[in-house]
Formats: structure tokens, sequence, C-alpha cells
């Protein structure tokens, strides 16, 4: 089982136009998958799982649909946070503070608080987040912090990235068909094994989930190293 699997869930608008529905009622269907792919990876016994739900390019959207997005977090998140608690599961919200309203503010406060101890599965949901963005803002933090960056290791480097204390994203997956990282964990996927699907994000259930790591298992992981066969 991949130790952290990172999901680019793409696809709500499309979905939602083949209904003939507006955008805002695909994202909607999309939040009811994050849903189901929670329960269901933390069922198979998958311990981290990280979502990439708001970028920090989605900021040039129509504001309407920023708002029914930030909405929708906020609702996700007040809804369901005594069940994942309840669950033992801890909840990061990845990405920049900036911009954000000051009652999101107080709301990721509280669940971060509130889920800081839980240990039996990781939820990060990328939200205002960019990997270019949040690798700034690491290394701001780093010199803040008195750290040489001419000196420092990978290892220190990585404690002040949004995801310090957690594995490297072994397996990547972006649905409805496009085949793109679009600034996702740049330094985090720098060895992951990436898995592309046709299925639309609103469509994407445990069998699609199962799939994607059955590929992931058929691969061989070389981290830059050679094939066994080409060893002499």
């Amino acid at each position: 089982m991949p130790a952290h699997i990172a999901i680019i869930m793409d696809g709500n608008g499309r979905w939602a136009r083949a209904r003939h529905r507006p955008r805002v009622f695909g994202h909607a269907q999309g939040v009811k998958t994050v849903r189901r792919v929670v329960e269901g990876a933390s069922q198979i016994g998958v311990k981290c799982l990280t979502l990439y739900s708001f970028s920090t390019e989605n900021w040039t959207r129509p504001k309407a649909e920023i708002a029914a997005l930030f909405n929708l977090l906020r609702e996700y998140v007040e809804s369901d946070l005594d069940t994942l608690h309840e669950k033992n599961v801890r909840v990061r919200i990845l990405g920049s503070r900036s911009g954000l309203s000051s009652d999101l503010l107080q709301l990721i406060q509280r669940v971060e608080e509130t889920t800081q101890n839980n240990t039996a599965f990781n939820l990060n949901i990328a939200f205002n987040y960019g990997g270019r963005d949040e690798l700034l803002r690491a290394a701001a933090r780093a010199v803040a912090d008195g750290q040489d960056l001419t000196k420092t290791s990978e290892a220190e480097f990585a404690k002040y990235l949004d995801t310090a204390g957690l594995p490297d994203a072994d397996l990547v997956i972006r649905t409805s068909g496009e085949k793109r990282i679009s600034n996702f964990l740049l330094w985090q996927a720098a060895y992951a094994e990436f898995v592309f699907t046709d299925v639309l994000w609103p469509d994407f259930g445990l069998s699609d989930l199962e799939s994607a790591i059955a590929d992931f298992n058929r691969r061989e992981r070389r981290f830059g190293n050679l094939d066994q066969s080409e060893v002499a």
C-alpha cells in the first residue's frame, strides 16, 4: 500500500456541463466523492491522503465560483469534523493563508487544533495551494529561523514544508484525463508514480482508487537507480 496517495481532483465542471447543470453543481457532487474516497481509502489501509481542492491559480476563476468553492470547504469541515475526529483522523489544510477571510482562517485553525493528536489517518486538503508558493514560503520560514539555505540538507528543509512530518507522495492520481501536475506537491512528488484516469472526479470511486493502487504495485520504483536486470 502506498504510504501517501495524492489526488488532483479534476473534472467537476465537465461532469456538470454534461448534465446541463452549473459548475457549482459539479463541485458539490465532488464533495460527496471526497467523503466516499476518504472513507474508502481509510478502510483499505491508506494512511495518508492529500486532495488538491483549490490552487493559487484558481483565483482567476469567476468570483461566484470561488465563493462557492470556499463555502463547500466550510460546509465539509463543519459537517464532517466531529465524524473525522471520532475516527481518529488528523486533518491539515495545506497552502497559503493569504487572501482567506477571517472566519475561514478560524475554521482552519479549529479543525487542525481539534484533530492534531489523531493518529489513524492523515487527511490533507490542499486549499489555496501551489507548489511553487509552498517552496517560497518554506524558504522564507527557514531563513527566518536562521537557516543557511546554502548548507541546509533536504531533510532539514522539508521540515518547513506544509507537509512537515509526513512521507513524500508515493502515488499521484489525476482524474478527468488531463496529464499534468498543475503545480501540485512539486517537492513531495519528486519520485512519485503517476496514474491518469479519464474518470471525472464526481464519478471516482473506491474501485478506481484500488485500480490505481494495483497499477502502482505493478511498477518498479528505482529512485534513480538501475533496474536490477541492468546491474552487472
